[in-house]
Formats: structure tokens, sequence, C-alpha cells
């Protein structure tokens, strides 16, 4: 291991009997509050920057968006970097590196430039998400963890609430500029990351992770909700937010006011919805999500097809967010039919197939968006549907040996 002692290792049963502020807990909670600082400030400001200073359309923007996925399509080379840098090193690097590459990104206004730091922003982005949910769910026990996620969850969202609070109340009061904000935002995720290095020892999960690539036919399922998330969601980051500022001439602060009010709502929903998991589990409410988004996103193609008003336009993006907030029943349906050894190369396997749609979608829908962009969300809701069939084959009470209801039913005949 050429970083294994950069810090004290500790056990995770003896990091239990640390104060809360130093369990791992609460280090996944500082990781949670710093990434959106730096992730969300970029979005927020990205489809105003890149329209006002860089003249994009949505062919550009579609290729942004897909050069930004590759990162995602290698996640699985977490895997092997695993090899030389334990997960949480690595959450917490990659975390510098999204600050340090998002925090550029107003420096360079040209297309060439933008990719550039997008790309290398991503790979921040990727790497940590991959290591983190792989953490996640070895750290936290399978019984809190519903309600754990939640709240840690609900936090990300807080990190972006202030955030974006702040940006609404001061960007046209002292008429700040793309590039001060990205700087701050992105020091302040630099900041909280090297806080971690250097406050936090590194902590030892009892169950050593295989530092190789897995795909196991018992998790099909969670490969397959897995892909079909990549690709509805990548639809609503890239289309939704640039309609809103293309058809409905919507300026910064506009639409930081909309991502204000959707992490409101997902602070306060994402403790519920970690609660709601635990009581009916995760079958019931994948399916509530995957009708939910299929009725918004029938309903987004109808903005354009009927031609409704921008109240409708936000009405959606609120709801559509707030029903991606359920998704994390995905994590807590996969925690509980893992092998818990194999946990890290799974998640960093599914987090690649999960970005599978997300590389080729958005530049192929650039194209599509200036000829029908009705088109792109109905296709999304299609999608949606795919996902509500593949929510029906999750067992109530899923376990190991009981991945899927097709196991159920197979163990019942024998």
């Amino acid at each position: 291991m050429i970083f294994g002692n950069y810090k004290n290792r500790v056990d995770l049963v003896d990091a239990k009997e640390f104060s809360f502020v130093r369990q791992p807990v609460f280090l996944l909670i500082l990781m949670a509050f710093a990434m959106p600082m730096a992730f969300s400030v970029w979005t927020a400001l990205l489809n105003n920057f890149v329209v006002e200073m860089a003249g994009f359309t949505g062919v550009e923007i579609g290729w942004l968006h897909s050069i930004r996925e590759i990162p995602g399509l290698l996640a699985v080379g977490v895997i092997f970097v695993l090899i030389f840098v334990r997960e949480q090193l690595l959450a917490l690097l990659s975390l510098i590196l999204l600050g340090i590459a998002s925090g550029l990104t107003a420096f360079f206004p040209q297309f060439g430039g933008i990719i550039i730091l997008t790309f290398l922003a991503s790979i921040g982005f990727h790497y940590f998400e991959a290591a983190n949910q792989s953490l996640q769910l070895q750290w936290i026990d399978k019984k809190v963890a519903p309600q754990t996620l939640g709240w840690i969850s609900a936090v990300g969202s807080f990190s972006s609430l202030i955030a974006y609070g702040v940006l609404v109340i001061t960007w046209k009061a002292f008429n700040l500029s793309f590039g001060f904000v990205y700087v701050t935002s992105g020091a302040i995720t630099v900041f909280i990351a090297v806080l971690c290095l250097l406050l936090y020892p590194s902590f030892e999960s009892p169950r050593a992770q295989i530092n190789k690539m897995i795909i196991r036919r018992k998790y099909w399922l969670y490969y397959a909700l897995q892909v079909m998330s990549g690709a509805r969601r990548q639809i609503f980051l890239v289309f939704a937010a640039f309609m809103m500022v293309e058809k409905f001439g919507f300026q910064v602060h506009e639409v930081t006011i909309l991502f204000l009010l959707n992490f409101v709502v997902s602070m306060l929903f994402a403790p519920i919805v970690g609660k709601a998991i635990s009581l009916f589990g995760e079958r019931w409410i994948l399916i509530v999500e995957y009708v939910g988004l299929t009725l918004i996103f029938l309903a987004y193609a109808g903005i354009y097809y009927f031609d409704w008003s921008v109240t409708v336009g936000i009405i959606l993006f609120i709801a559509n967010h707030l029903f991606f907030s359920m998704s994390f029943a995905i994590k807590t349906y996969f925690q509980k039919i893992a092998d818990p050894y194999d946990i890290g190369s799974s998640v960093a396997v599914a987090f690649t197939i999960n970005h599978i749609p997300a590389v080729f979608l958005p530049a192929i829908l650039g194209y599509m968006w200036i000829v029908e962009p009705s088109g792109i969300f109905f296709m999304a809701a299609m999608m949606a549907i795919s996902s509500l069939i593949l929510a029906f084959f999750v067992p109530r009470y899923p376990e190991p040996g009981v991945e899927t209801i097709l196991k159920i039913r197979k163990n019942n005949r024998k």
C-alpha cells in the first residue's frame, strides 16, 4: 500500500468508542457536506455560463455532458486504484480534485477549456461517488442504513441549500462574477477535504474488499436498475435545467432559486424516505418513484407539445428532484443482498454500468433537442416505465439468496 500509513489505522469496532464527531459516520457526513459545495454550484451556474460566455447550443451542451460522464464509465478503474490507495483516502483526494477543477472553470470560457476542466472535475466527482458509496455500505449497519443514508442525503441537500441561498442573495446584490463564485465554492470543498485528511484516522473495515472486477449473475437486477437510473438521470440533469434557461430565459439567480427550492424539499424529504424504506421496503418505494417519474416526464413533453407555462416547468422540476431523492433505495436493496467482501468491487462495477447510457445519450439527444425537444422527455418516460417493470422483481424482504422474486419462486418449488 503506497498510501496505507498516511494515518493511524483504527478498526470500525474500536471506532464505536470515539465521540460521535470522530466516528466514521460523521466523516461520511462531512464528505456529504463538502461535495455539493463545488458540484452543486458548478451545476447551478453551468447552463448560464456556457450560454452567456461560450455560446453553447443543445449540441455543445450534449457533448459536454457526454464527455463529463466518461470518468463515470471508467469508474471501474477504482478497483485497480484501490490496490495502491485506500477507499477513504481516494474519496478525499477525489474531493480535492473536484474542488480545484470546478474552481478554475470560469478562467477557460472556451469549448476546449470547459471540456478539459469538466473532465477533470468529473474524475474527482465520480471517483469520490464510487468510493463514498462503497464506504457507506461498509461502515453503516444494515439495520439503520435506510435512516442513516436518509440523513446523510439530507446533509448533502443542506449543503446545497447553503450554497444556493448565499448565491441567490449575493449574485445580483454584489454583482458577482462567475470566476469569484466558482473559485470560492471549489476552495470550500478543498478545505473540508484537507481537514478530513488531517483530523481522521484510516478506518479499517473488518472485511477486506476484493480488488478485482466482479460481475455476479445474482446481482443482475441491481445492475439493470442502475443502467435505467443512469439514463433517466442524464436526461433530467442535462435537459431539464437547460430548458429553463433556453425556453423560459431563466437567469443565474433564478436557476439558483430553483435548485434552492429543490434542496429544501430534498432535505426535508430524504429522512422520511429512509423511514419509509424501513417500514415498507425498497420494492414499494421504487415502484412509487418510477410511477411518479413516468408522469413527470410525460408532463415535461407536454410543455413543448402544448406550450405550457413556466409555472408548470417549475413544478415539474421540483417534483422530478423529489422523486429522484428516493433512488437511494437501490443502495439499501444492494446492501441487503450483497456479499460483504465484494461490496467495493460490485459498487464500482455498478457505478460504471450506471454511466454506460450517460456517455452516449447526451451527445445523441443534443441533436434531437434541436429538432424535437418533447421527444427526449417521451423517451425518458419509457425508461421510467421500464424501471417500474424491474421494480416488481425486487423482493419485499431481500437478502442473500433472495435477490429477486424469481429466487423466491425457485426456492418454493424445491
